[in-house]
């Protein structure tokens, strides 16, 4: 069986703890390999490795550390189906859509390269007599990532982009259930001229986020995962005097206004409810049916969903993978069998497919789904769609509105008008206008309001550089020896 290891000071190093953890194949269900999961001294060793290269790292030059960017993106652009296929093999999802993850994480490498430019500070000439002042951005230190096993490659590379070309040092906890990538990454960026020592990969668990959180030398801790888990890395980081941004659960809506186009918004929800299996924190899982749209676009959506090809990611006419284990494919099965008084119009439990070997469950949709359902108010993270119909386009806005998420939302129509007050009016970090996963671009930031993030800066882009920097303002001055006075009073600029 085959062992993944942790990446310490620029090698692959095995585990000591004896404890392993299963990496399934979710096609299959059958285990692929282990983890060792890190003990705390395992952890600790790898801040030590990460503090002890901070110096050097910290003292390359900006165009030094663009350049190791540069050929990093070159490197996993060059490896991109090795990585999509590592990718599928634990994840589940198909190839094209692991490909998919990948092209969005080049573009962080991309924004991050440009660093001489976005590390600018700036500069006030004659502030006061013979005075200058000027703003620096340096890094923190050692910082650490804790990602999700929905994006093994891009959410870490959301992170550790931005973090390394600021000039701190990396220790990522990837998820054990699909870790593998992250050690590629690893040894590409010590192939792409990173020092040993600066990027580490610690696999594990509980135990070593715990010890990523307490120990001293971390100076600033990202996440992405559920929302009870993000509110409590929140809380103990920041106790523990860190700075951190740790982004938590969703229940995106998509609003279908009585003007839309039927098929463009039933093409759109397909795509958003039912890719990567519903395993995206930007994926829609309510679409919210205003006034007499609501049976054409039910209709609609039934009808693509019998188009779906749900298979392993092996079989190349594939659209739809497994999910990422047998316990949660259960779990969210179960939501199904509770739907209560709502309207189950297509059960993906009676998807051949959901019989047969691996994690498999066939996509679902369920109408008419009362707001205190837990299909609503539940983040399920799977293949289900829920209808919520409302009369008017306030009582849309409404439920977005006092929803406990605020991660994405989108609205699909054709008057300008009503895009753009709903684009106002909505409590929620990321907005789409008929476009249903609005993931921004690299060069803005990602991230939630509300429940969906615990922090004050958003993930990668702008807020990303700011994230993993702080400010220095310098006052200069360069009087002749001459002029020098005592002058105990205040400090004026005029």
């Amino acid at each position: 069986m085959r062992e993944i290891k942790h990446w310490l000071n620029g090698a692959a190093v095995a585990g000591t703890s004896g404890r392993q953890l299963p990496v399934w194949d979710p096609a299959t269900g059958e285990q692929q390999a282990y983890v060792v999961a890190a003990t705390a001294a395992e952890t600790a060793q790898a801040v030590t490795v990460a503090k002890a290269a901070f110096p050097a790292w910290r003292a390359a030059s900006l165009s030094r550390r663009s350049e190791v960017m540069f050929r990093f993106r070159e490197l996993v652009d060059a490896n991109r189906k090795e990585i999509a296929s590592l990718v599928s093999q634990e994840h589940g999802k198909t190839v094209a859509d692991a490909g998919g993850e990948l092209a969005r994480g080049l573009e962080n490498i991309e924004f991050a390269a440009g660093a001489p430019h976005l590390l600018k500070g700036g500069y006030s000439e004659q502030a006061s007599t013979g005075v200058d002042v000027y703003s620096i951005r340096q890094p923190l230190g050692v910082v650490a990532g804790i990602t999700p096993f929905n994006f093994p490659a891009m959410v870490p590379m959301w992170m550790f982009c931005n973090a390394l070309v600021c000039g701190n040092t990396f220790v990522l906890k990837p998820s054990e259930k699909d870790p593998s990538v992250a050690l590629l990454l690893a040894d590409l960026l010590r192939q792409a001229g990173l020092p040993d020592g600066a990027f580490n990969v610690v696999q594990g668990d509980r135990e070593a986020v715990e010890t990523l959180i307490a120990h001293p030398d971390v100076q600033a801790l990202s996440f992405v995962g559920s929302t009870p888990v993000a509110k409590a890395i929140y809380e103990q980081g920041s106790r523990a005097g860190k700075r951190v941004q740790a982004l938590g659960g969703a229940k995106n809506h998509m609003v279908v206004l009585p003007d839309a186009d039927v098929d463009a918004a039933a093409d759109a929800a397909v795509s958003a409810g039912y890719g990567s299996a519903g395993e995206r924190c930007m994926a829609v899982s309510v679409v919210v049916a205003v006034g007499a749209v609501g049976d054409p676009l039910v209709a609609a959506i039934k009808e693509r969903i019998g188009r779906i090809a749900v298979g392993p990611a092996s079989d190349p006419a594939a659209e739809m993978g497994p999910l990422i284990s047998r316990e949660h494919r259960d779990k969210v099965a179960g939501y199904l069998a509770g739907a209560g008084p709502a309207e189950v119009v297509v059960d993906g439990r009676q998807a051949p497919i959901s019989d047969g070997p691996g994690f498999f469950l066939g996509a679902s949709l369920v109408d008419k789904v009362p707001t205190d359902s837990p299909l609503y108010t539940d983040e399920i993270f799977g293949p289900v769609l829920s209808v919520v119909r409302a009369d008017t386009y306030e009582e849309a806005l409404e439920l977005v509105n006092t929803n406990e998420y605020g991660n994405g939302t989108a609205i699909f129509t054709r008057d300008g008008g009503a895009a753009r007050r709903f684009q106002y009016d909505v409590n929620c970090g990321m907005v789409g206008v008929n476009v249903p996963v609005p993931v921004p671009v690299a060069y803005y930031s990602f991230g939630g309001w509300k429940s969906s993030l615990f922090g004050d800066l958003h993930m990668y882009g702008p807020e990303g550089l700011q994230f993993y920097t702080r400010s220095k303002v310098v006052t200069s001055r360069w009087p002749d020896p001459a002029t020098s006075t005592v002058d105990l009073g205040f400090p004026e600029v005029r």
